[in-house]
């Protein structure tokens, strides 16, 4: 699900666990032609709350999107999570997954916004309210900034503005926190979901949908329709300056949607090496520091 990196540490959210993973090479290292290669170093067991979003602060701390629980939360070394923030409309902390809360914006080291797909107060409650329901949130003040929109996702600030998906209609644009009001700036073909930058460019992330439960039903079904094409899985690049779809990757096969997507600046090939990879036991490192410092 959710996905951090500053390039070195990749902080990756799973169904049960929240996995810390470094880059096992020596700066300008390269190995079988691969410039990053990230070791699985600690996972805290937080058991299925459905993670979404995950962020580091300017303080170097882990926050991420409870969903289960309608919370922005942080790690725990004893409890499976602590919520530090939720919205004011939700009135019992319990796993009832009443707003789906998904997305987390960071301003300035520090959780700024969030997406709801409702401000529903009932266990599940926000499928009913999928079509424009959504609504982005300032975390500060839990003042509504947006809203009106379909199932909205990834909100990020970058360069003086608040960017996020309306997803459930496949577009993806900025908000007017002036005016309260969302402006698409391009069409994907695709659930979006996942959203990083790279100057004047974004990447963003497609998926195909589910099932009807979660995905039928909403405006992006008559949007495709219209433009004669079906939801993709892949990756679009979209120029800020245009709109216009500059690169696309298109995913086929056995995976069907991406959540988070993520830059690596000056990166080409990098690479996760698996819990059961030979080649994880055999990746084994030392802080030089360290080793300075015994043997001095």
């Amino acid at each position: 699900m959710g996905l951090w990196s500053n390039g070195q540490t990749i902080w990756l959210g799973s169904k049960m666990f929240l996995w810390r993973l470094e880059n096992a090479l020596a700066k300008g290292a390269v190995r079988n032609g691969r410039d990053r290669i990230f070791a699985p170093r600690i996972a805290y067991t937080t058991g299925d709350i459905d993670t979404h979003d995950v962020a580091v602060g300017a303080d170097g701390q882990v926050i991420f999107v409870n969903t289960q629980f309608n919370c922005l939360a942080t790690l725990d070394e004893e409890a499976s999570f602590r919520p530090i923030w939720k919205p004011s409309f939700i009135s019992k902390m319990v796993a009832e997954d009443r707003c789906h809360l998904n997305g987390l914006c960071m301003k300035d080291g520090k959780p700024a916004y969030v997406t709801v797909v409702s401000c529903s107060d009932v266990v599940d409650g926000w499928r009913d309210k999928r079509r424009d329901g959504g609504c982005v949130i300032d975390v500060e003040s839990g003042e509504v900034v947006a809203q009106g929109l379909s199932m909205p996702h990834s909100p990020r600030w970058y360069r003086g503005k608040l960017w996020v998906h309306n997803s459930g209609a496949g577009y993806f644009g900025s908000v007017d926190l002036q005016r309260g009001v969302f402006e698409p700036l391009a069409f994907c073909p695709g659930y979006l979901r996942g959203l990083s930058f790279y100057g004047d460019y974004a990447f963003v992330g497609l998926s195909r949908p589910r099932h009807q439960k979660t995905f039928g039903g909403l405006p992006i079904d008559e949007n495709l329709q219209e433009r004669g094409t079906e939801a993709r899985c892949g990756v679009h690049v979209i120029d800020l300056r245009t709109g216009d779809i500059t690169n696309w990757l298109r995913v086929e096969g056995a995976v069907e949607e991406l959540y988070d997507v993520v830059v690596f600046e000056g990166v080409r090939n990098p690479a996760i090496l698996p819990l059961d990879s030979e080649e994880l036991g055999k990746t084994v490192t030392v802080d030089a520091s360290a080793v300075a410092q015994v043997f001095a």
